[in-house]
């Protein structure tokens, strides 16, 4: 009798193989900034400490990361070209693995075969067969061609829409771009320059503390050099500046230049007759804070701080630990404070246009939408601030953003419905090269700081 043949075993599944840790710690960022809207630049220093990934897997995915976060808009239109399906019909977690191949594919020197595979890889993890292959697909029609060739094909016509253009070669939403253009006015051709700032990784500034430790002893300390503009402020060349001993022990703060100046300058503004009374209407979380009171101690004057949020209160407390400064936690609309002092700053929540490239889901995160309520906001607390202030006395609004209703608009408001006058905010601000005023409007990609604006009001009788 013939023995029966010997069926064959089916062979094991193959084995994926799970992603590195540094693409594994920006598909986890990229999850909780979807699902969670959480902060890129707060999410990821955490969970590389949390994993232990230092060295060039850090970097790695500090630029895998923030580069897709930047740039989702313009990866999200090759991707849908790619797939012939717009993006928001693939799902979630789909589309940020494929947002982090197309990121490797077009904008790094990463290997394209090792920037495809992983990705399927971690497709098939999550999914199937099914899903990795399609993400397989679209990533290899990607590959196929450069950056260029995709911006070429799916771009406006920069002839006939230059703003809409030159939004998607820099990947911001277009009504941001026309909001840089309009406040540059004159200087619209710089618009390309403003966009591509924000892509740039900024410099990280230090402000040393006055009256403690000089902007030199600073850069000494850590290894980084005197500002251009600002007395105190020091750039860092790398490296995890909470790490450093001066930041650690409040000797200095982790503050932008352009914010550094903004509260130096109402310290500057001529004030006859100053009692010593300074507040901050809008202090969380409380780096100016910390370099008022620190500069009003040579002065003899004092520092109230209004924060009506209970955590950035407690950062405002603890930025300013060891000066004398009082803390409210009270809305600055209605702080019960009574009025007569000589200099308040006001620096008023905002879209955070100027700060994109140091928050880098922002840009697609923020709406048309949010900027007349912020507006009303904006005006109400410039108002209460004005109210607050003495006859002689000077308010310097302050925002982190070039949009125009957020900034000459509200300014305006104020100068038609209060007893204010414009001050010529520029001197306060030397030596840093202003255009015409009176206002002030800061530009990372002329000064290297935020794009801070900043008017001061003179408090009429």
């Amino acid at each position: 009798m013939t023995p029966a043949p010997k069926q064959r075993r089916p062979a094991p599944p193959k084995r994926r193989k799970p992603l590195d840790p540094a693409r594994a710690a920006t598909l986890a960022v990229l999850r909780a900034v979807s699902e969670r809207d959480a902060y890129a630049n707060l999410a990821l220093p955490a969970l590389l400490r949390d994993r232990g990934i230092t060295g060039r897997d850090a970097a790695f995915a500090t630029e895998l990361t923030y580069g897709t976060c930047r740039t989702r808009g313009l990866l999200d239109a090759v991707i849908g070209a790619a797939a012939q399906r717009p993006p928001d019909a693939i799902n979630p977690v789909l589309l940020d693995l494929l947002r982090m191949g197309t990121y490797q594919l077009l904008r790094t020197r990463v290997d394209a075969h090792a920037a495809v595979s992983t990705t399927v890889e971690q497709a098939g993890i999550e999914f199937d067969s099914a899903r990795a292959g399609f993400v397989n697909g679209v990533l290899r029609t990607i590959a196929g061609r450069d950056e260029k060739s995709w911006v070429d094909e799916l771009a406006p016509d920069p002839v006939r829409d230059p703003i809409g253009h030159a939004a998607f070669v820099h990947a911001h939403p277009r009504w941001i771009a026309q909001a840089f253009a309009d406040a540059l006015g004159s200087d619209a051709g710089e618009l390309d320059a403003v966009l591509a700032s924000d892509d740039e990784r900024p410099q990280v500034h230090l402000a040393a503390r006055p009256g403690v430790l000089s902007a030199g002893e600073l850069a000494e300390a850590v290894g980084g050099t005197v500002g251009r503009y600002s007395p105190y402020a020091v750039y860092l060349p790398g490296g995890d500046p909470g790490a450093l001993a001066p930041v650690r022990d409040a000797r200095a703060l982790v503050q932008d230049e352009g914010s550094q100046l903004v509260a130096r300058a109402l310290t500057l503004a001529s004030v006859p007759g100053d009692t010593g009374r300074w507040l901050d209407l809008c202090a969380g979380p409380g780096g100016k804070t910390a370099l008022l009171a620190a500069l009003a101690v040579e002065r003899g004057a004092r520092v109230t701080a209004v924060e009506p949020s209970s955590g950035r209160a407690d950062l405002v407390v603890e930025n300013t630990r060891g000066l004398d400064v009082d803390v409210l936690r009270v809305d600055g609309r209605e702080t019960g404070l009574e009025p007569g002092f000589d200099r308040v700053l006001v620096d008023v929540p905002c879209t955070g246009l100027g700060a994109l490239r140091r928050r880098p889901e922002a840009r697609w995160r923020r709406q048309p939408s949010d900027v007349p309520a912020l507006a009303k906001l904006q005006r109400e607390l410039l108002g209460a601030a004005i109210a607050l202030t003495r006859p002689g006395g000077v308010v310097l609004y302050s925002t982190c953003s070039p949009h125009l209703a957020e900034t000459v608009g509200v300014v305006a408001d104020a100068l038609r419905r209060h007893p204010v006058r414009a001050l010529d905010t520029r001197p306060l601000f030397e030596p840093v090269e202003l255009g015409e005023g009176p206002q002030v409007q800061l530009w990372p990609h002329r000064h290297g700081t935020d794009a801070m604006f900043a008017a001061v009001l003179g408090r009429l009788a």
